[in-house]
């Protein structure tokens, strides 16, 4: 009877959960909503000024719904043998999607986590909270003063997603941010980072000529329509000292529900078509996205 019992109160919280409701607050990044997933029970998508941001399953951290999301997935599940913990700095926050996925995927893993939002994680830690067993630890600055607390050669993975009016601020598109980004890898770690552009992509391009001044071995996945300069869109930059598993990469990311195409050596080289390096002094923030590119 016990057995029954219990199984019905798990029924009755999961419809209770499907029946959950939006929740809205202002943060200092404007109006952020958390919309639940009406698929998943306890699954939500977090906006921020109505632009998509995060989307997070507190049932199943492994699950990750967002194109991009899913492409720093394979980064991630790429960086070590399977299992294996990591020492991972995420520039951005949002809901914390990321550090969920590694804390589930890989036990035992150490996190810090930095955003400068710091009444967006009050929201995010009191509506969708944080595993406490997780080793994840959030500071609520700016990223780049948050990778300059980070000690020498302590990170496997430094992952980049960092957005403010839906565009990455300028002070972390430059040489001398990856520079500081450099400083804080293990010999052979990685620097993951989500970049958006549209037509003709200079950004995109600039972001891996800087990267390229700094790191021997690059690789970016995106759509084929963003590689193509046809739409605005998402790409995930991949930088290391050592070289990256290319060829799993481009399986991953080619058998993903929406493919994409991964890109390295001479063929990205050539995408870059001599864009200049960004620097501090003439760095600029990503562009804004046309209207209707998040509908």
């Amino acid at each position: 009877m016990a057995r029954r019992g219990a199984a019905r109160g798990a029924g009755d919280r999961k419809r209770s959960e499907r029946q959950q409701e939006s929740v809205a607050e202002t943060v200092d990044g404007g109006l952020a909503e958390l919309v639940p997933d009406r698929e998943r029970p306890r699954a939500w998508t977090l906006l921020l000024d109505g632009a998509p941001q995060s989307h997070v399953d507190l049932d199943d951290p492994a699950h990750l719904s967002f194109e991009y999301q899913r492409r720093l997935g394979h980064v991630i599940d790429l960086a070590a043998p399977p299992g294996r913990p990591l020492q991972a700095v995420h520039l951005g926050g949002g809901a914390f999607t990321l550090a969920r996925y590694i804390a589930a995927s890989r036990p035992r893993s150490t996190q810090q986590v930095v955003e400068v939002d710091a009444p967006l994680v009050q929201l995010v830690r009191r509506a969708l909270p944080l595993d406490p067993q997780a080793r994840i630890r959030v500071r609520s600055m700016d990223a780049r003063e948050g990778l300059g607390k980070v000690q020498d050669g302590w990170a496997d993975l430094v992952i980049a997603d960092v957005f403010s009016g839906a565009r990455t601020p300028a002070h972390l598109t430059s040489a001398e941010f990856l520079t500081e980004v450099r400083r804080v890898l293990k010999p052979g770690g990685q620097y993951a980072a989500n970049l958006a552009d549209g037509p003709p992509l200079a950004h995109l391009r600039g972001q891996i000529a800087t990267a390229a001044s700094l790191f021997p071995e690059l690789a970016l996945a995106a759509d084929p329509t963003v590689w193509r300069s046809r739409r605005f869109g998402n790409a995930v930059l991949v930088a290391s000292d050592l070289p990256i598993a290319v060829a799993e990469l481009t399986r991953r990311v080619a058998g993903d529900p929406h493919p994409g195409r991964v890109e390295h050596g001479r063929a990205l080289a050539d995408f870059t078509g001599g864009a200049a390096v960004v620097t501090d002094a003439a760095a600029k923030a990503s562009p804004a996205p046309p209207p209707g590119a998040f509908s």
